[in-house]
């Protein structure tokens, strides 16, 4: 089975990075490896992701410029065919995201799959704030502020080796850089399943 690398940033994230943990180790989709980037947290973060460390890969504590940098880190540590980023105050939607996603790779032959994202409130995960529904991608339309979800983007590893990871140089807007840049620019092959299939809290 192709391996997928799930990468998780945070900073100081206790309050919710236990359920991202384990949203990641529920998944039905057996080949699996969750890597961390800790920013160097002080309240408890380290502690949380210790009592999980034989299920986690890859995981670095120490000091970053930023989220983007971060990133970048865990891109370098992946060793997943694809690869995903899950925010820590985020989880997926249910045990059967990653099988559904591999589902659609494999069907279209796809280089990266996206779906939806849904906002929910911090302290009640199941009551849905906004529904964030993608749609399928058409030429031109980041021009109009189009972009996916990015918790929600799986792509192959090795296009970001060929077209590059984030630029560290953005403070907010990299993810948005580089989607425009692998979708718009560089014509990859991206399918839209339309799923919720991550919870932002």
């Amino acid at each position: 089975a192709v391996k997928v690398s799930i990468i998780t940033v945070c900073f100081n994230s206790a309050d919710t990075i236990e359920d991202t943990i384990r949203s990641v180790q529920d998944q039905d989709y057996g080949q699996t490896e969750h890597v961390i980037i800790d920013g160097g947290s002080i309240d408890g973060t380290r502690e949380i992701v210790g009592r999980y460390n034989s299920r986690i890969e890859k995981f670095i504590s120490e000091p970053d410029r930023g989220i983007y940098d971060a990133m970048n880190k865990g891109l370098a540590l992946a060793t997943g065919e694809i690869v995903a980023f899950l925010n820590a105050d985020d989880i997926y939607a249910g045990p059967r995201v990653v099988s559904e996603i591999m589902a659609a790779f494999r069907a279209d032959h796809a280089d990266a799959v996206y779906g939806d994202l849904i906002y929910v409130r911090r302290d009640d995960s199941d009551r849905i704030l906004r529904y964030w529904r993608a749609g399928a991608y058409r030429p031109g339309a980041f021009r109009n502020g189009w972009v996916p979800p990015h918790p929600t983007f799986f792509c192959r590893t090795a296009l970001y080796r060929a077209l590059g990871g984030f630029d560290p140089a953005y403070r907010i807007a990299g993810d948005f850089e580089l989607m425009l840049r692998f979708i718009e620019k560089n014509d990859i092959r991206v399918q839209y399943v339309p799923k919720p299939f991550v919870r932002m809290g």
